[in-house]
């Protein structure tokens, strides 16, 4: 088992997340993905075993399966390919780790929705609108659109983000640039969902990031994990209700049944729920990869 919660390595500190922490590493920076799993903008007092080489190997996997599409931030997922230095904090780094370029970020995250579930599912109980687009009427929580939603948000750092029009986010970031983002997002994600279909998950739901080097436009931070999408069993899918999910939708699921306020200390996860959510986890990196999930270095297997 490979739990990492905090991680403290000689590097200067370039963000700290709720999930990821993020090292200045010089030319680069060194994203690690730890345990911590967070939900209603709490991170909750238990870790989730291997969710962070889960989360890092599936976004290697799909920044790969992308490159010739978009280009990406990442150098190298695997720690045998880190500078030498790095070597030390291997126990910390394995699996879980990515080297990646700088960039700099565009103030925005790009969401796109297949499917109608969540706060769309709310807002289009309110008034038959999901992010200020009308929708017909007759929609059942968890039907699928006709075609996907591009709905992007600003990126908060702390609290809520909210969410704009496809207007705002042009005077935000430029006309040119939104539309170039607008169009690839939709085109990775109906690339993406055509693919985890085959292999027995929706992707619902997912969330972008771009960046730019230079004039040249790339995907960054994390693609197409369970923690930036909704991740649906394709056999068990029924429209009108939830779904089963490979996703962090089981802990908010959870926390949701305790009563809590959402605006006070989370209430502690019962060891099934933690047990329950790290399957989770690992089945979706291994339907996805079509690989086992690697889970300690073969130097110390």
């Amino acid at each position: 088992m490979s739990i990492v919660t905090e991680t403290n390595l000689s590097y200067p500190v370039f963000k700290k997340g709720k999930v990821r922490d993020v090292y200045d590493v010089g030319e680069n920076l060194l994203l690690i993905v730890t345990d911590r799993i967070s939900a209603f903008d709490y991170v909750l007092h238990e870790p989730i075993p291997n969710k962070g080489i889960c989360l890092t190997q599936i976004s290697a996997f799909w920044f790969d399966y992308f490159k010739d599409l978009i280009p990406n931030h990442m150098i190298s997922a695997d720690v045998d390919m880190f500078p030498e230095d790095f070597k030390v904090y291997e126990d910390v780094l394995f699996g879980r780790s990515m080297l990646v370029k700088k960039a700099q970020a565009f103030p925005v995250e790009c969401i796109v929705r297949g499917y109608i579930s969540g706060s769309a599912w709310k807002s289009y109980k309110e008034d038959r609108t999901v992010c200020g687009i009308r929708l017909p009427d007759g929609l059942k929580e968890s039907d699928q659109f006709d075609e996907p939603l591009f709905t992007p948000s600003t990126k908060a750092d702390t609290g809520h983000d909210e969410n704009i029009s496809f207007e705002d986010m042009a005077k935000l970031i430029g006309e040119n640039d939104a539309e170039v983002l607008k169009d690839i997002s939709l085109k990775m994600y109906m690339t993406a969902a055509e693919y985890a279909r085959k292999r027995g998950i929706i992707i619902a739901d997912t969330k972008f990031e771009f960046g730019k080097i230079g004039d040249t436009i790339i995907v960054i931070d994390e693609v197409l994990t369970p923690d930036s999408s909704r991740f649906w069993s394709a056999e068990e899918y029924e429209p009108g209700k939830g779904q089963s999910s490979y996703d962090k939708q089981y802990v908010r699921d959870y926390l949701s049944s305790t009563g809590w306020d959402k605006n006070s200390s989370p209430p502690h996860l019962p060891r099934e729920v933690v047990e329950g959510t790290e399957k989770r986890y690992i089945e979706a990196y291994e339907l996805i990869t079509g690989k086992r999930l690697i889970l300690e270095s073969a130097k110390k297997a």
